[in-house]
């Protein structure tokens, strides 16, 4: 099978990529597998190029402001309404959606955990997400989910979108391959993928088993951060977010389409591949970004800045300046300030923070927090340095310092995180955690009255 880009026919291993557009800014974007399969002038004229079929899919209401509105013309060999019979429910009873409260637990904790084991036996994408934990309610599409994958297999004549959400994944381990409706995603570890909510996609394995993170996104979609006194230059730039050129397979062979859909998920039987768009025009597409492009902010000369100056995305909320979901990274970079306790401060924060290591040491945590490995922070929970990182920082000779060469990330919601049966029972729990900071005893000393 073969999937046709640009002017000559490619083989479907074979992905292509534009470069600097960011989804969600108003530019359109348009890309044709064939010479004239994209109408100019007109978006759904009475007869479409090669007898294809013009289907709108949009992201935002029809009204929203010019600025903000969200859809991409698909021009496509079957309408995508074509299926063989109803939806029917299935069960992916790791897959978890908000809300989702288990009476019996306790979310308010610091909790760690060691990375997922890949586990041996045959597993897909959507067989492979684990939730680690909830928040919001995807009703109102408020809210998120954090999720660890494991893939050891790839999805065959089986095909997946999400009405939920919007998904953000995050390699840790092995590359994938994402086959949308909207062309080709190659990711591996230090890049991610963002899968708008309503694109229908197939995950494939492109070198062994793969294990990473993702955040599902109920509410407003990924946008980049305002900069406000940065200015115009520096964290991510458009730029350098790429998306798939068009590319279509015009296959007839029995699949399925799996969808979510108010937390449950639901199947119905076709009789072709579905990914047979063969030219699309919009700005409303499935992307990709290397986070090695991202161009960190920091003190210059003293005092530790706030985490939000390494937003890579932000996912507004209604209130201004709190978000919906950020994704935020700590990767290496020069640690320059004078006269600073350097790592993150001791605090308490409105935000819930689940953080995650793709590679490295964490240099608030150099001990225990493992590449593959995850931490929650909740809503108002207190946290920081471990007495290690607290020692480090505050005996050091305060010199410019590289920071190693490392990555973690963080999903912060205004919305708590509550822990799922498999977080709690399941995954690879670190009981001993909190005692990283029972060695921070007390030091004060009264002044001498004498």
């Amino acid at each position: 099978m073969t999937l046709t880009a640009g002017d000559c026919s490619v083989p479907m291993a074979e992905p292509q990529e534009s470069t600097g557009f960011m989804p969600g800014f108003g530019n359109d974007f348009e890309t044709e597998a064939i010479t004239g399969a994209l109408p100019q002038g007109q978006n759904s004229p009475q007869h479409c190029a090669y007898g294809l079929y013009a289907e709108q899919l949009s992201g935002t209401p029809f009204t929203a402001p010019r600025g903000q509105n969200e859809r991409t013309w698909c021009y496509r060999i079957r309408p995508s309404v074509r299926h063989t019979g109803r939806f029917c429910r299935i069960e992916l009873p790791y897959w978890q959606t908000a809300p989702h409260i288990v009476p019996d637990l306790v979310s308010l904790g610091q909790y760690r955990w060691d990375p997922l084991p890949v586990p041996p036996d045959p597993m897909t994408f959507l067989q492979g997400v684990r939730t680690m934990t909830t928040a919001g309610d995807v009703n109102t599409q408020t809210g998120m989910a954090a999720h660890i994958y494991t893939v050891t297999a790839s999805m065959v004549d089986e095909y997946f979108y999400s009405a939920d959400s919007e998904l953000l994944v995050v390699p840790q381990e092995g590359r994938l391959r994402f086959r949308t409706e909207l062309g080709i995603i190659d990711i591996e570890p230090q890049e991610i993928a963002i899968i708008p909510r309503g694109i229908l996609f197939t995950v494939a394995l492109l070198d062994g088993p793969a294990r990473g993170f993702i955040c599902e996104n109920y509410g407003a979609k990924f946008t980049l951060p305002d900069r406000g006194p940065i200015g115009a230059n520096c964290l991510a730039n458009p730029r350098d977010f790429k998306t798939p050129v068009a590319a279509f397979a015009d296959h007839e062979v029995p699949s399925r389409v799996v969808v979510k859909w108010c937390g449950g998920f639901h199947v119905t039987e076709i009789d072709h591949a579905p990914l047979d768009v063969v030219a699309w025009h919009g700005n409303y597409a499935p992307c990709k970004y290397d986070l090695r492009t991202f161009s960190p902010v920091g003190a210059v000369l003293f005092d530790h800045p706030d985490p939000s100056i390494y937003t890579v995305l932000t996912a507004p909320s209604g209130f201004a300046g709190t978000a919906n979901v950020d994704f935020i990274l700590f990767r290496e970079r020069w640690s320059v300030a004078e006269h600073t306790f350097r790592p993150p401060w001791y605090h308490k924060n409105i935000m819930s923070e689940l953080m995650g290591n793709i590679h490295g040491i964490y240099d608030a945590k150099p001990e225990g927090f493992l590449p593959g490995g995850l931490s929650l922070h909740n809503m108002m929970l207190p946290h920081g340095p471990d007495r290690s990182a607290f020692d480090a920082a505050n005996s050091g000779t305060l010199a410019p310092e590289r920071m190693p060469d490392a990555m973690s990330f963080m999903f912060e919601t205004r919305f708590p995180q509550h822990l799922t049966e498999f977080a709690a029972r399941e995954a690879p729990l670190q009981d001993d955690y909190v005692s990283c900071w029972t060695g921070l005893e007390k030091m004060f000393r009264e002044p001498s009255r004498d």
